[in-house]
């Protein structure tokens, strides 16, 4: 049986509360007047995201919840839920935030537990907080107790107030080690200044694998060169809609890898950590 293709990163292009930083984005990503109001009017509609999956050859996407205030933005658990519903394609990830979510660990309990959410998004340097933090660690364990992954953004981010020095993968030498059983994946590999520390991450705990989203697929042999051998720990993700999706998968066959690492990247790794 073929493997699934499997985006592990997309954005909601509607969030309740957007900062200036994230609609100048947009903006830039789409200059032309009005395009952009149109690409957010057609793909608001769960339908016609799905739909564009498809032709590009997706067969699933994870849909990200937000509370990034300071940064990007609000896309409520409820409103990923809500796009999410009906929709098998589609699998929602809750998201937390430590400073303004009253009862973090009930939270994603209940999302998980209850409401269909099949991992949880974490954002250390838009909520400024580092990941080793003492205070994290009950929501760890509820995530490992329920078996769902946790994706956090490790590394760059070009939105106001977001804090690089909270997105060092150096701090889940920590987390891994205390929840040996915690499925982690370090959102764009440590983008920037850490690849290499990302890159030990995965080779020290069984664990930890690395989101490939946001980064140039051309460059991914310059920026992890072991790729390839260490394929079962990659997964593959666009970061959606900065990333368009039908780039990225076509330039996976021209990065030299081979056809089983490829299979694993694209979804294989995915499908194992979701249980599809």
């Amino acid at each position: 049986m073929a493997c699934p293709v499997i985006d592990f990163h997309i954005h909601l292009l509607k969030y309740q509360q957007p900062t200036e930083s994230l609609l100048n984005l947009n903006a830039d990503l789409f200059p032309m007047e009005g395009e952009y109001l149109a690409f957010e009017e057609k793909y608001a509609r769960p339908e016609n995201l799905v739909t564009m999956m498809k032709e590009h050859g997706v067969d699933y996407g994870v849909i990200l919840a937000e509370y990034s205030p300071l940064t990007t933005g609000i896309a409520s658990n409820e409103t990923v839920a809500e796009f999410c519903a009906g929709h098998g394609e589609l699998i929602p990830f809750c998201s937390v935030n430590p400073h303004i979510t009253p009862d973090p660990v009930n939270t994603v309990k209940q999302l998980c537990l209850h409401q269909g959410f099949r991992g949880i998004k974490l954002y250390p340097t838009y909520n400024h907080f580092y990941p080793h933090e003492a205070g994290m660690y009950p929501l760890y364990a509820a995530a490992q107790e329920m078996g769902v992954p946790i994706l956090f953004h490790t590394g760059s981010s070009i939105f106001r107030n977001s804090r690089i020095k909270y997105g060092n993968p150096i701090f889940y030498d920590d987390v891994a080690s205390d929840f040996p059983e915690l499925k982690i994946v370090l959102a764009h590999g440590g983008r920037g200044p850490w690849y290499d520390e990302a890159m030990t991450m995965i080779r020290l705990h069984r664990n930890i694998y690395i989101d490939v989203s946001g980064l140039p697929v051309r460059k991914l042999t310059l920026f992890f060169p072991d790729i390839d051998r260490f394929a079962h720990k990659f997964i593959f993700g666009t970061d959606w809609p900065q990333v368009r999706m039908r780039d990225s998968i076509a330039k996976f066959s021209q990065i030299g890898l081979c056809e089983e690492s490829r299979r694993s990247i694209l979804g294989g790794n995915a499908a194992a950590l979701l249980k599809l």
